[in-house]
């Protein structure tokens, strides 16, 4: 999963978004520092990609990347959820517009900010400013992102390519996200996110 699945998984489960949200920025046992919910929001990030990665459904969409995209298979799918998740917002929250839900989001983590590590931060200068979880619906806007990710992560230059996966497997890699996230929401909204 990615920033708004992430966060939306966050919200339905009463758990913390900034937690949630800066999980990947902090390694190994998260500090002291951390209040016990934001430990617990980070905890819950890590659960979620672990039972993400390890889903049959998910690693059925692995199948789908030619072997020169395989390896950054992962990254690129939890970015496709976002754009499948954005897409479909109202299905999921039909009370809660997606542009409100994010501007709600963002007054709770930014006032925090100070206390999270710089790259969460940095971060964070850009996801809000330029609307990337709402312009996550646009496919060309998807295709940008994975290039964006691809030059600062040269290991990964794969993943500029990546994007031709959605364009030939758009279905069913809507089939799948349809099967996979609503059963991913009930886990994390019942705390059942362990194995």
């Amino acid at each position: 999963m990615n920033y708004l699945a992430h966060l939306h998984l966050a919200f339905r489960a009463k758990s913390s978004l900034l937690g949630n949200m800066m999980a990947d920025y902090v390694k190994g046992a998260p500090s002291s520092d951390y209040s016990q919910a934001v430990i617990e929001g980070i905890r819950m990030h890590r659960r979620i990609d672990v039972l993400t990665d390890t889903h049959p459904l998910v690693k059925q969409a692995r199948l789908l990347f030619p072997d020169e995209y395989r390896r950054v298979s992962p990254i690129t799918l939890d970015v496709f959820w976002d754009h499948f998740l954005s897409l479909n917002w109202l299905k999921f929250e039909p009370d809660l517009p997606l542009i409100e839900f994010v501007t709600k989001t963002r007054n709770i983590i930014e006032p925090d900010l100070w206390q999270t590590p710089e790259k969460f931060q940095e971060l964070n200068e850009y996801l809000w400013s330029q609307s990337w979880l709402i312009r996550y619906a646009d496919k060309a806007y998807i295709a940008q992102t994975l290039k964006g990710m691809a030059r600062r992560r040269p290991r990964l230059s794969a993943l500029a390519g990546s994007y031709i996966v959605l364009e030939t497997h758009y279905d069913e890699l809507s089939e799948i996200f349809w099967q996979f996230y609503p059963q991913l929401l009930e886990r994390a909204q019942h705390h059942q996110l362990d194995d």
